[in-house]
């Protein structure tokens, strides 16, 4: 899928206006630069030791959402950019979680997990998503200022405190209490990895071109939506989740596959937690350096019932440290109906 990147990119210079062609063009190129950027990162990863290698990991895992957010940002798009991290909680927890307990139920009859394990990744990501979700709830209230002022305000100092918490997080599970998370970051691959000279030239030069193919993704995503009946909040929700999140996908898939649930719900949860603990902020924060105007952590409130179901649902599974493939089914039919309705019925302005 590789060669799909030189073509986007001919293929923008040849035909800029072609806008559904970009569109298609550029998730197809998304996705397997996400795959070696996830595969180099892990190359470096393994050579740094744990805590530097779990910063990597931390910080890298979501590099190619980040990316296409902040291309959005510059853009002004913050309708897509907001709807990209509310579908990445959404996806990771939901669809991806579902998915892997769904493919791995249908090999095994009963499969187990670290419930401990578990139980902190939930934990870590409810508390960042009832932070996420605290602008929204107070947006409407009557005695506010209607410049949004105050809402701006409470972002910034809500995204200080998630980043600040995304440290000690850090700190908690690669020092502090790092034995309970050795199921899942500890003895999972065996592969060779490749050499950290090829790690790190791979990792600068697809971070490069996943810039490059995500400003056209960013261009080309408002026609290309009218095209096919989407609204923007839609696209960032459900295709830019899926594409951004599609190497992770497909390492948890495998895991479950294995029989190591705690690495798939380790991958799940984790991304989850991290878009909502770093990426989000980082997001608020970059906009007054890279954006138009300011952005804020206000969700439409679709996107905020799905989040907090979402994570109430993931929190809830994973409780039991047991799992069948009935449970992950009916996980993905809870993101099915998300889906459906958010194409449906598109937020206030988007339809």
């Amino acid at each position: 899928m590789l060669v799909f990147v030189p073509i986007v990119l001919m293929a923008e210079a040849v035909a800029p206006h072609s806008h559904t062609l970009l569109f298609v063009l550029a998730v197809l190129a998304i996705v397997p630069l996400a795959a070696l950027l996830s595969h180099a990162t892990e190359a470096v990863a393994a050579r740094t030791g744990d805590a530097a290698g779990g910063l990597l990991n931390a910080t890298l895992g979501n590099l190619t959402e980040l990316i296409i957010a902040i291309t959005a940002l510059r853009a002004g798009e913050y309708m897509l950019v907001k709807a990209s991290i509310a579908g990445a909680i959404v996806t990771n927890a939901t669809f991806m979680l579902g998915a892997c307990l769904l493919l791995g139920g249908l090999r095994y009859h009963v499969q187990e997990y670290n419930r401990a394990g578990a139980r902190l990744s939930s934990g870590l990501l409810l508390m960042a998503t009832v932070a996420l979700l605290a602008p929204s709830a107070v947006a409407d209230l009557e005695h506010l200022p209607q410049d949004g002022g105050v809402i701006h305000k409470l972002s910034v100092g809500i995204s200080v405190l998630l980043i600040a918490a995304y440290a000690l997080g850090l700190w908690f599970s690669l020092g502090t209490h790092k034995e309970l998370f050795a199921s899942a970051d500890h003895g999972e691959q065996e592969e060779a990895h490749w050499p950290i000279g090829l790690a790190v030239g791979t990792l600068l030069a697809v971070t490069v071109l996943v810039a490059l193919v995500s400003e056209i993704f960013v261009e080309s995503v408002q026609k290309a939506a009218e095209t096919f009946g989407m609204s923007p909040a839609f696209v960032g929700f459900i295709i830019v989740s899926l594409v951004g999140a599609a190497a992770e996908f497909a390492v948890a898939l495998a895991a479950a596959r294995k029989d190591r649930l705690d690495m798939v719900v380790s991958i799940a949860l984790g991304s989850a937690s991290q878009i909502a603990l770093f990426v989000a902020p980082a997001l608020v924060l970059l906009s007054y350096v890279v954006g138009p105007t300011p952005m804020n952590l206000q969700f439409w409130p679709g996107a905020v019932t799905m989040v907090m179901i979402a994570t109430v649902t993931a929190t809830f599974i994973t409780t039991s440290g047991r799992s069948a493939w009935f449970v992950g089914a009916l996980m993905i039919f809870i993101y099915a109906v998300f889906a459906l309705t958010l194409y449906v019925v598109p937020p206030a302005g988007e339809g």
